[in-house]
């Protein structure tokens, strides 16, 4: 896994409803319910810290008196499927409901299932609403109408309530069908043009400052992008990217046949494309001035972004600038102004655990707690950076402790980062979208890494043996000129 998770988290260069969860973020308290003596749970502070997973499915179920809090439903759908598949589980919860309901009985307690009907119906749109992706199955849909079908007799309202959720969980998977083959269609376009030019002049068709010169449009176009890629990711992503065989579990793990985290590998690529685009812009030009002239344009859109909180974006832009072919145009950089620049590098340095950027995230973080208007809402993190630390907090502690216990306390961790991002991720973009700005951003031609530095080196002289070199052998491969 660690691999992947490089990979996941990897820049193109180092750098020197969901009502479940509340907005304020989370409320890990999970007090044991009064009815019963919930055998197998282990309480510390009022914190639930483990249990079996036998009992953490039991305490899903809800009862004619009892309904599990949502921090807990949250947390345990989300880290569940590292134990249990959730057809598997969505079947055991049913199968308990209908035990402790008597649902198999010829002649129904109608008051008692009055009680239950509405907690189940609430449980199983909790359930559609947050995690839309686990009824791609048609088990998990199956179980849905089974379980409505016993207690509808008691009320024919369960049948409208029942239709209502499968009706909003079609239009969701609709749509998250289609930003899927959005990013496949835009991801297949890109990689034709993945090409090293031939030669600078004459010039590529565009460069974005023809497409667009206000820095601020442009910040606001890259949010619209980042909010659209991150619309995609369902929370489980991040629990799938990292799954494990599990040692303590002798039955095949989950997910063997499918992972699904395209939308997060997705989102990773855009970071890479828009870390190149920005180098490509700056390496293209033939004159000083023009490149000296992109840099300035590009450190004020991420000067502007850093001000919206689209932090992704402003990464990006200063990965790209740092990449080594732009870093070595020292005869470009002397026309830069580079005093903002160094103020935004300083907020993105990754000393101290990145402490002047997770500072400003949380400035950010709070602003959109108290914000009136979806402007102000905009919380987009670093999302490498993000992925890491949920990466360490996986890596750091087990599963499950020594007794085959789930460790839950980990797990409400983990529901806490996920729980925030997905917060965040469900801001509507207050910006107008510019079609031809969007279209550029995700179609423009930009070069590879060897493309990169023959461009680098046709617009300033390799300066020592080793760049000359590999000028040499760039322009022989790529140019075919000896």
């Amino acid at each position: 896994m660690s691999q992947h998770c490089l990979e996941l988290g990897g820049m193109p260069q180092t750098l020197s409803s969901t009502s479940m969860f509340t907005p304020s973020g989370f409320s890990p308290h999970l007090q044991p319910p009064k009815e019963s003596d919930q055998g197998g749970l282990i309480f510390q502070d009022g914190n639930l810290t483990s249990a079996s997973l036998d009992a953490l499915i039991q305490h899903l179920v809800p009862t004619t008196e009892y309904y599990p809090e949502k921090a807990y439903i949250f947390t345990f759908l989300l880290s569940s499927r590292l134990f249990i598949e959730p057809h598997e589980l969505l079947s055991r919860l049913c199968h308990m409901c209908i035990e402790q309901q008597n649902l198999n009985d010829p002649v129904l307690d109608k008051a008692k299932v009055r009680k239950f009907g509405p907690k189940i119906l609430q449980l199983l749109t909790e359930w559609a609403e947050t995690f839309p992706y686990d009824f791609r199955e048609e088990k998990m849909v199956a179980h849905v109408k089974g379980m409505i079908h016993r207690i509808a007799p008691c009320d024919e309202a369960y049948w409208k309530t029942m239709n209502q959720l499968l009706q909003n969980l079609n239009q969701k998977l609709a749509s998250l069908n289609q930003g899927e083959e959005s990013i496949v269609k835009v991801n297949a376009s890109v990689s034709d043009k993945l090409v090293a030019y031939k030669s600078k002049s004459p010039p590529i068709q565009r460069d974005i400052l023809s497409i667009c010169n206000d820095p601020y449009t442009l910040a606001q176009q890259l949010t619209h992008v980042e909010l659209e890629q991150l619309s995609h990711i369902g929370p489980e992503e991040f629990v799938q990217a990292f799954v494990h065989d599990d040692p303590l579990d002798s039955t095949r793990p989950c997910f063997s046949e499918q992972k699904k985290t395209t939308n997060l590998e997705a989102y990773v690529k855009w970071f890479n494309r828009l870390c190149y685009l920005v180098a490509t812009e700056i390496c293209m030009p033939a004159k000083k001035k023009q490149r000296a002239q992109v840099i300035e344009f590009f450190i004020d859109v991420a000067r502007e972004c850093f001000n919206i909180g689209n932090f992704n974006s402003l990464m990006a832009i200063i990965s790209g600038m740092n990449m080594s072919p732009v870093s070595r145009l020292k005869k470009t950089w002397t026309k830069v102004k580079t005093a903002k620049f160094f103020i935004l590098e300083h907020q993105m340095d990754p000393t101290g655990n990145f402490y002047n950027y997770r500072t400003a995230l949380r400035g950010a973080a709070h602003r959109s707690l108290t914000a009136h208007s979806n402007r102000e809402k905009i919380v987009i993190p670093f999302f490498s950076l993000l992925i890491k630390d949920i990466y360490f907090l996986n890596e750091g502690c087990a599963n499950r402790l020594p007794n085959g216990h789930v460790n839950f306390e980990k797990f409400l961790e983990l529901a806490k980062q996920v729980g925030e991002f997905m917060t965040w991720k469900q801001v509507e973009c207050p910006f107008e979208q510019d079609r031809s700005i969007l279209h550029y951003l995700h179609t423009a031609p930009i070069f590879t890494e060897d493309g990169l530095y023959l461009a680098s080196y046709e617009s300033e002289s390799p300066e020592n043996q080793i760049e000359k070199d590999r000028w040499k052998s760039l322009r022989s491969t790529i140019l075919g000129k000896t």
